[in-house]
């Protein structure tokens, strides 16, 4: 009887030992794949949240202003096509 509960013994830990060799392996598994996926993405040429955030502003900065310039031109455009008036001219004296 001491026999056979010393197999099973044996057998349990030669179990334990692959389930935990198994482990390792799935853990070195995901790593390396975490690893790749990050190189992969990485050479993509993502930006990140912040600097998306960030341009985006600016572009919205330079519309506003580009906005404002247009305004600005289309008001001097509109004096210029109303005819101007000279201004009286006046005699220069000599000297």
């Amino acid at each position: 009887m001491q026999a056979d509960n010393k197999i099973f013994d044996d057998f349990a830990k030669f179990v334990n030992g692959a389930a935990g060799t198994f482990a390792g392996m799935g853990r070195e598994a995901e790593a390396g794949m975490r690893a790749r996926a990050k190189e992969w993405i990485g050479g993509l040429d993502f930006v990140s949240r912040e600097e998306f955030e960030a341009v985006k502003a600016m572009a919205a900065a330079a519309r506003d202003e580009a906005d404002a310039l247009k305004a600005r031109l289309d008001a001097l455009e509109a004096g210029d096509a109303a005819p101007k008036k000279a201004a009286p001219r006046t005699p220069r004296k000599k000297v």
